[in-house]
């Protein structure tokens, strides 16, 4: 069956839909899947899927319980899934290529949430709210060559997104985690932005086969966030205008598209972290 336009399979060879290309083009019938066909997914991709507290993660309808959002799913594992909602299936397309770092993300959020309690602090905390925000427009710069992400983090936008396109897309990977902005990107709007973590890694990691790459980056992801205090500044995430990634719109095919300053603006706050390995 070919896929149309109202079908998740027809964004399965987009630009940034990578991680999630091959699940989109499961499914080719108009319309979103129902929370049981989700289910079956997931357990099929990642079986071991689960909230922070452990309990098997499955796709429901809004509770209208006490729980707030996050402490819902670390309580019980159920996702809150509204039907026929693409915002919410991506979310869901999230936990089946990003189980680890959801569930770490679902972690932390638990912590910082008591431990905020526990110092007799008001609202949700800075942390918080910066996983928040990468939890809906995150995307991770992987690269072997450390003068991309630095350049991507000092807003040099021409200079690396343009003068060096070719060795960008030879040396770096877009790899997006936030669901929001795949919601996003389904119909592109000017000035589009996403927040970025910038990874530099070595050449090897490049030639794995893109589940072996996936895989690794959701451990690694995890990692950083449960032990190594990632997100704990706000400044680790970095803006990224999308539309300036080679491929993801024809405009960007011209040198003069980066020197817009309404998208592609100079520097004026602290770089976003750099982290190897």
């Amino acid at each position: 069956m070919t896929a149309g336009p109202d079908t998740p399979a027809a964004f399965a060879a987009r630009p940034l839909f990578e991680p999630i290309a091959a699940l989109l083009a499961h499914f080719t019938a108009p319309g979103l899947p129902a929370a049981a066909q989700l289910d079956a997914l997931l357990r099929d991709v990642a079986p071991h899927a689960a909230s922070g507290d452990g309990q098997p993660i499955r796709f429901v309808l809004p509770p209208t319980g006490p729980l707030a959002y996050e402490d819902h799913i670390f309580a019980t594992g159920e996702v809150p899934t509204r039907a026929d909602d693409w915002h919410d299936f991506f979310n869901a397309l999230a936990w089946c290529v990003w189980p680890r770092t959801k569930a770490a993300c679902n972690i932390v959020h638990r912590r910082e949430r008591e431990a905020r309690i526990a110092a007799g602090l008001p609202g949700r905390g800075l942390r918080r709210d910066a996983l928040t925000q990468f939890d809906e427009c995150g995307i991770v710069v992987v690269s072997s060559d450390p003068e991309i992400p630095a350049l991507l983090a000092a807003h040099e936008w021409e200079e690396v997104l343009w003068a060096r396109r070719a060795r960008l897309l030879e040396t770096t990977r877009f790899l997006v985690f936030g669901h929001g902005t795949w919601d996003q990107l389904r119909e592109p709007f000017f000035g589009l932005c996403g927040k970025a973590l910038n990874r530099v890694v070595d050449a090897g990691w490049l030639a794995l086969p893109a589940a072996e790459r996936q895989a690794e980056m959701d451990a690694w992801l995890a990692a950083q966030l449960l032990e190594a205090d990632l997100l704990r500044p706000p400044r680790d995430l970095a803006p990224l205008p999308l539309l300036g990634i080679p491929g993801v719109t024809s405009e960007n095919e011209s040198v003069m598209y980066y020197r817009d300053t309404r998208q592609f603006r100079p520097k004026c706050s602290p770089a976003g972290r750099v982290a190897a390995g």
